[in-house]
């Protein structure tokens, strides 16, 4: 075979050869922007979540759309609002409930410190009808064992009541609680009668760990909450 026509095969051989190479590079550049982007979205979706989890107030959607019952970070609104959601705090260290500043609930809406987690919001009857509503905190996710030295205050109307977990060696309350949680998943009820028109109550919920809670040991550290309180009309006139 004459050596100028081997030559001319070698080149298109080799041309052959780069162009599968390049192509089969930018191949693998663009899986590897895909991978990139799958795990962005992967961890963009955890921080929401973890950001919206980790204090979330809602009322009940037929009751909101129906009878009025509407929350606001604010005495005024523009619109009626189902959910609303705090701002989280992340690497909260203990501290003492007596730190908390003492004008904590008067502040709308997140105004969390370094170490603690506050929020006021309202709850508004938007509607026409006189209702008598009940609301419930829950405890929706806790890893750790991090609720054992958990405190909550809630202030209704400026009315404050510190919550906390029964003493593990099942001797009542913590001597800077109001009160016990109600069981294991549920923290508090409230209610509210003769909730009339336009009427607004003012809540008020503060978390943080309790450094002088005994159960507040190193084991807890890295422990995570996730609390919830939801409202309901239970009768409407």
């Amino acid at each position: 075979m004459d050596k100028k026509l081997i030559d001319v095969l070698e080149l298109r051989r080799t041309a052959k050869e780069v162009k599968r190479h390049v192509i089969v590079m930018r191949v693998l550049a663009l899986l590897a922007i895909i991978l990139i982007l799958i795990i962005a979205v992967a961890y963009a979706i955890s921080y929401f979540y973890d950001k919206l989890g980790s204090f979330t107030v809602k009322v009940n959607k037929y009751d909101m759309v129906h009878q009025g019952l509407t929350l606001s970070e604010t005495p005024d609104y523009e619109k009626t609002i189902a959910v609303l959601n705090a701002d989280i705090v992340y690497d909260m260290t203990n501290i003492s409930g007596e730190d908390l500043p003492p004008n904590i609930d008067k502040i709308n809406g997140s105004h969390n410190g370094p170490n603690y987690i506050a929020y006021t919001f309202y709850l508004i009857n938007a509607g026409d009808d006189t209702i008598t509503y009940t609301g419930e905190m829950s405890i929706e996710n806790v890893t750790k064992n991090v609720d054992e030295a958990i405190r909550v205050a809630v202030y209704k109307n400026g009315e404050k009541t510190v919550y906390g977990k029964t003493k593990s060696n099942g001797g009542g309350k913590e001597s800077d609680c109001d009160s016990e949680f109600l069981s294991s998943s549920i923290v508090m009820h409230t209610s509210t009668e003769g909730f009339k028109s336009n009427s607004k109550d003012k809540y008020t919920v503060v978390i943080w760990l309790e450094g002088n809670d005994p159960d507040c040991l190193d084991n807890i550290i890295g422990g995570t909450l996730k609390l919830g309180m939801n409202f309901k009309i239970t009768e409407s006139t």
